[in-house]
């Protein structure tokens, strides 16, 4: 008789095994790349799947995430194929358990996406990259987090360390403010919230949570005629950190993993290697970490004229980045990667109608391959004004000298981001920048690229080179998002220079 080989599937010791074992409604886990996060979450509905009726949404941001090499997907048919019973159905990206439970993988990647699982009833939500998801999507989601199969609704959550994400005002408790680690005394300690409005209530235990939110919980608990107690209300959540050396097995498969994370940036090996929710920075920052961290919440910022500005993408890894402006708050944007001449003059016809734009009020990088967007007589679109980003610094009267006009208008930028006087609306923030991080993300990666040079004292100010801000910091990518965001202070250098040509007539 041949031998029957059985295949255990099972947690490994550490964050896999503490993760899989929480008893808390809400579960994230966090912490360094390689951890087993994304196996820990697929793992996890595998308990319930002989459960009638149980069901299972776990969400990426961007369907494109669910099928990248080695995503949610591909990890599924590796762990499923060991599952008895188990058939995938590719086309909705499910997995059926026989007749009696069933996974689904699906995206957010839009706000108004939420609003597609009304009526939806979920008993088990597990997030994928949760710094990837607005903080509306998440707690308009636990309103769907409900079940009538027996099993009690939870959630499940994972993410990588992003100290400027609302996650992290979410889980603060568990993280060293000093250092940015995990404290290794609160790993897994379960704590209980309520919400209020923006604000969390919270407590080590549900009485404490109870008392401090009677005001909040007692006209709904009454309201509820009996059928809910103050309990129902309170929501117990949970923090555990990994590191990638729980991992033993990805380690004795292909221990150059922790090589090819021990080469990264200062700052990524912080993050990745170890864990750490801090930020890193520097006295030659343009912007200031917590000021420009504060453009996201300054709704109130007054509006003003008007405006569009347009870096267009150049070479290699460059996307074209399109702001909507009303003065100093960025409303709308616009990312493309490669791109025609038509392509982006057929962008900005489009944008400027949209907004209601006048060609004089459009802003545009001339240097590079946008060169043929305007000028005032022989351009696609008339009247547009070029942006040299070599030029000339603009004389405002403040006897600072600046290297070129690209130099001064960042210094500008990041003086008026420290006067809370810019503001970049949630509309903008939560939108994808690629398949990796939202617009607010890659604002806040390049941010760290943006600095000044040491100088003298009589020499003009300047930023490190480009090449520089690219290979040491964005890992060979263009600043893309801050090239536009800083264009936008020419309106203002310029303010008594701007006048609207006369050699055309604007469509109206």
């Amino acid at each position: 008789m041949a031998e029957i080989r059985i295949n255990k599937i099972r947690p490994q010791d550490g964050y896999q095994m503490m993760a899989l074992s929480s008893p808390a409604d809400i579960v994230i886990g966090g912490g360094a790349a390689g951890v087993g996060k994304t196996f820990t979450l697929l793992l996890e509905p595998l308990r319930h799947k002989d459960v009638k009726g149980f069901g299972a949404v776990i969400f990426r941001r961007t369907t494109p995430q669910i099928r990248s090499e080695g995503g949610l997907w591909d990890a599924s048919k590796k762990l499923y194929s060991y599952v008895f019973d188990a058939r995938s159905k590719e086309s909705s990206y499910e997995w059926h358990f026989g007749d009696r439970s069933k996974l689904k993988f699906s995206h957010l990647e839009y706000e108004k996406n939420i609003y597609d699982w009304q009526g939806s009833e979920i008993p088990m939500i597990g997030f994928d990259e949760l710094t990837h998801f607005s903080k509306k999507m998440f707690f308009y989601m636990l309103s769907r987090n409900r079940s009538t199969c027996g099993v009690i609704p939870y959630v499940r959550a994972t993410c990588n360390p992003d100290p400027d994400s609302w996650v992290y005002e979410l889980i603060s408790w568990w993280i060293d403010p000093n250092t940015g680690l995990p404290i290794p005394e609160r790993k897994g300690i379960v704590r209980y919230f309520v919400r209020d409005g923006e604000s969390y209530i919270w407590g080590d235990t549900k009485d404490e949570v109870i008392e401090k939110a009677r005001y909040y919980l007692e006209p709904m608990v009454e309201s509820s005629k009996g059928l809910a107690t103050y309990d129902n209300f309170i929501k117990s959540i949970t923090f555990i950190g990994g590191s990638i050396y729980d991992n033993v097995e990805l380690l004795s498969i292909n221990p150059e993993y922790l090589g090819n994370l021990a080469s990264l940036s200062e700052e990524e090996k912080a993050r990745l290697l170890l864990g750490s929710w801090k930020p890193i920075i520097s006295d030659n920052d343009v912007y200031d970490y917590y000021a420009f961290r504060d453009i996201f919440s300054n709704s109130f910022v007054s509006r003003g004229e008007r405006r569009i500005v347009v870096d267009v993408a150049g070479e290699g890894n460059d996307k074209l980045a399109a702001g909507f402006f009303e003065g100093h708050r960025l409303e709308d944007i616009e990312i493309y990667d490669k791109t025609t001449g038509k392509d982006v003059i057929d962008l900005l016809l489009r944008f400027k109608v949209k907004h209601k734009v006048r060609n004089s009020n459009i802003l545009y990088d001339a240097d590079g391959v946008g060169f043929f967007i305007g000028g005032e007589k022989n351009g696609f679109i008339q009247g547009s004004i070029p942006f040299h980003n070599g030029g000339k610094a603009i004389d405002t009267g403040d006897n600072r000298t600046f290297a070129n006009l690209k130099t001064q208008c960042y210094i500008y930028s990041g003086e008026r981001a420290a006067r809370g006087e810019s503001y970049i609306s949630e509309h903008v923030a939560n939108k994808m920048y690629d398949e990796k991080n939202t617009i607010r993300q890659q604002f806040m990666l390049e941010r760290k690229a943006i600095k000044k040079q040491t100088k003298k004292d009589e020499e003009a100010t300047r930023l490190i080179p480009k090449d520089e801000m690219k290979q040491k910091y964005l890992n060979g990518e263009s600043p893309n998002l801050l090239d536009m965001y800083m264009m936008n202070e020419w309106f203002e250098l310029n303010n008594s220079l701007i006048k609207k040509p006369s050699t055309y007539k604007e469509d109206e």
